[in-house]
């Protein structure tokens, strides 16, 4: 797994990707420990800054960065290839020793760290071939990736046979070439990707719907009284007491959004409280869709789950897909969002 790290602010804001291992089948209750040790760091990767342009020489730049970034994780997996094609023996707890195949079986990161290693765009699925028009429908009926035809088109590309016509790989959102995990012996590609509720649910989902919040109370009037009962919550075992109203705060870590979501559905109705006649819909609405993810953020904490369970967190997710359109004036780029916190 990786997760992109800003180091410093100083010497032009260094980042770094650290790159971690560990072995898949531990049970979580000691692979979430950070005294076991059982997430080691692999690797640490500096970040080339980012090219903004799009002349001729940044498209050359950006090409050399991702050349670069494919042919370290190249030797970074060298060590899994003849193992994963040949086995290993390895000396089992019972004492017998057994002829294993590790493998890379998945990879943790957020969105925009898959885009970069499997080479696609940003507004793509790394597993599904969704069209970028239906993301969030939730409709359940595309097809998975199949990254050997991409690398089949690749070497096509390069032997110059690629038809001109055929603009499979871009309708699909994919850079051929760029995806670093191709050549793994006895991985499927598209199982890699496993979301996680640090990234998945408390980083993004939460972080996007709290903006969108942030909007919504400031077109109704709400914004105030929202940031009065924020502040004013009282101290509970395990909770944090804010100090300082959301919007006021520039960075928030992945354990204070996850407090977010247990209360955020408490402070959001007395916000709402005694609305006008017209804002009685849009209020209702607004409210069915954070507790639709505030409840599927709960059940996916589950240790465990039943057919019943992935019913629930389905029922909750489509009712969450079907509510956010409320939000949907609020779901804005950033340069629009800086415009309307200056108005």
């Amino acid at each position: 797994m990786s997760d992109q790290t800003h180091l410093t602010n100083f010497s032009g804001d260094k980042n770094a990707l650290p790159v971690y291992i560990m072995l898949g089948n531990l049970p979580s209750g000691w692979r979430n420990s950070p005294t076991s040790m059982a997430v080691l760091l692999l690797a640490l990767l500096l970040i080339p800054p980012k090219v903004l342009k799009s002349c001729k020489a940044d498209q050359h730049l950006r090409q050399i960065n991702a050349d670069t970034l494919w042919d370290v994780f190249e030797h970074i997996f060298a060590p899994l290839q003849d193992p994963a094609h040949d086995g290993v023996p390895i000396d089992c707890a019972h004492g017998k020793v057994r002829s294993c195949f590790p493998i890379l079986a998945m990879w943790i990161a957020d969105h925009m760290e898959n885009v970069a290693l499997h080479g696609i765009k940003s507004n793509v699925c790394p597993r599904w071939e969704v069209p970028a028009v239906e993301l969030g429908t939730n409709m359940k009926v595309y097809p998975v990736r199949d990254y050997a035809i991409y690398h089949h088109y690749d070497y096509e590309n390069s032997i110059g046979e690629t038809n001109q016509a055929d603009m499979m790989p871009e309708r699909l959102g994919i850079r051929l070439g760029q995806n670093v995990f191709y050549r793994l012996n006895q991985v499927w590609l598209p199982d890699l990707n496993k979301p996680d509720m640090l990234h998945t649910v408390y980083l993004e989902l939460f972080k996007h719907m709290m903006d969108w919040i942030q909007g919504f109370l400031k077109k109704h009037g709400r914004l105030e009284a929202f940031d009065e009962v924020w502040k004013a919550l009282p101290p509970y075992p395990g909770f944090l007491v804010p100090k300082k109203a959301y919007h006021e705060v520039m960075q928030w870590q992945g354990k204070e959004m996850r407090n977010l979501g247990r209360w955020s559905l408490g402070v959001l109705p007395v916000a709402l409280c005694q609305p006008e006649r017209a804002q009685l819909i849009p209020f209702k609405r607004a409210l069915r869709c954070v507790r639709a993810l505030g409840d599927f953020n709960m059940m996916a904490q589950y240790r465990s789950h039943t057919a019943e369970t992935i019913t629930y967190m389905e029922d909750y997710l489509d009712m969450f897909q079907k509510m956010k359109d409320i939000f949907l004036e609020f779901r804005v780029t950033k340069r629009k969002r800086v415009k309307i916190d200056q108005q």
